[in-house]
């Protein structure tokens, strides 16, 4: 329910979405699954998982929003599965039903899977990998590293080389196995070579260039993709990120936890790639996705082991209660000028009432007092979810402009730029000699058409 309500009832958001989509829209368009073609220009930024999955949305007769972002939302609920059997195996049912509702309710894995950008496809081909290739670096179990070694290869598709330094943990973790990884190396490069050879013969150095050279290196060198950010960037995304199941990280300070080794090897999954993305100079708030499942599972684990604290369960059911509906209120214009740059509006809510219900749950015991709280989150979040996407398409989304048939792009933000090239593919700069009605950026942030 949570991921597809409403899939499409916003148009297309900020500034990557749009472009995404349309790439992926034009790859189905034109039957090219190579070049990735940015309204008619070829765009090499990132590798084509999330366009094949987006034309494999146009392809199975999704329209609209539907095509780009129906895909990836599926692609987030198969995951679920495959995460809530593999921790029931190696951890217990109790315990993979915890992690799993923590992070199918938690902000960021919802969002991010209900958006047609590449960092839900990365987390999901990348943490795939690292839980099948668990068994082999705790074990030396190899029967699901060929499966782990194909998901990595999918996960480099997703985003390049990324997901390749993220790993770099197994090889601590194999130590003298190594001539284990042959295998799954071998697969995963018959995985993800055959498109980068394919671009790299239409296209030659420019690839490299772009992909490699200014995508990866200079933005973890040097910032100057625009995505500066200081080296404690990712605490309040972490915190954000995990709401409203932020509280329950305290259960993870427990020594004694890491003793099973399955638990440090999610440990060190989660802490290299923090520190990894945190030494970056280029920083984004998705990056942090490829962590969430594993941190998710610590937590899921360490509840039924650790006895103190039991009060902290019903917690998120309060913090859900509180904040969502400044939540609602906040995120449209987050979207647009950054949050750095969004006042925080103190509008008191009849929905906050629903804090008293959480108090309740103080009777039951550990398992029934987690799970009146995460139905109880879900149900607001399900109750917060048309109304946020009515304030995001009102505010935020270019498809809800009622533009005249014939105008121009002026000067405007590039977060409004490419919806409206979304929705407006055929539209044109305007000059001097061009009569039509511009579409500038307005005082309020909005456009508004000046003749």
């Amino acid at each position: 329910m949570l991921f597809f309500q409403g899939l499409t009832d916003a148009g297309v958001l900020n500034v990557d979405e749009p472009r995404y989509a349309s790439i992926g829209r034009e790859m189905w368009g034109s039957a090219d699954w190579v070049s990735p073609r940015l309204w008619g220009e070829v765009w090499l930024e990132k590798p084509p998982l999330l366009y094949w999955l987006v034309g494999l949305g146009h392809a199975t007769g999704l329209h609209g929003e539907a095509a780009p972002r129906g895909p990836v939302a599926l692609l987030s609920v198969v995951f679920l599965v495959f995460y809530n059997r593999f921790l029931a195996r190696q951890f217990g049912s109790l315990e993979a039903h915890f992690a799993t509702a923590i992070l199918a309710t938690s902000a960021g894995w919802l969002a991010f899977s209900r958006l047609a950008v590449t960092d839900l496809p990365l987390a999901v081909t990348f943490s795939s990998a690292m839980l099948l290739a668990m068994p082999w670096a705790v074990h030396g179990d190899r029967r699901w590293l060929p499966v782990a070694g194909a998901f990595f290869g999918l996960a480099v598709l997703a985003k390049g080389l990324v997901p390749l330094a993220l790993a770099l943990p197994l090889l601590w973790w194999g130590g003298r196995r190594w001539k284990d990884l042959l295998l799954p190396v071998a697969i995963g490069l018959t995985v993800a070579l055959p498109w980068y050879w394919l671009c790299y013969t239409r296209h030659g150095r420019e690839l490299v260039d772009v992909l490699i050279i200014q995508q990866h290196f200079a933005r973890f060198l040097s910032g100057e993709q625009l995505h500066a950010q200081p080296v404690w960037f990712y605490a309040p995304v972490l915190i954000g990120g995990l709401f409203p199941w932020t509280p329950l990280l305290v259960f993870l300070f427990r020594k004694d936890l890491y003793t099973d080794v399955r638990l440090r090897y999610l440990l060190v999954w989660a802490g290299f790639g923090l520190i990894f993305f945190s030494a970056a100079s280029g920083k984004l708030p998705g990056y942090l996705m490829p962590l969430m499942p594993a941190i998710a599972a610590l937590i899921g684990v360490a509840l039924p082991r650790v006895r103190r604290w039991d009060w902290l369960l019903i917690t998120p059911a309060i913090l859900i209660a509180l904040v969502v509906p400044v939540l609602i209120e906040l995120l449209p214009a987050a979207l647009q000028q950054g949050l750095s740059r969004t006042s925080l509006p103190l509008a008191w809510s009849p929905w906050m009432l629903t804090v008293l219900i959480p108090f309740s749950f103080f009777w039951l015991d550990r398992t029934r007092r987690f799970a009146c709280t995460a139905g109880f989150v879900v149900v607001v979040l399900a109750c917060a979810l048309p109304r946020a996407l009515e304030s995001l398409e009102e505010r935020a989304s270019a498809r809800a402009l009622r533009l005249p048939a014939s105008w121009c792009l002026g000067n405007i933000h590039r977060n409004w730029e490419y919806g409206l090239r979304y929705y407006y593919p055929a539209v044109s700069r305007c000059d001097f000699a061009n009569p039509q009605p511009q579409l500038e950026q307005g005082a309020d942030g909005r456009p508004q058409l000046r003749r």
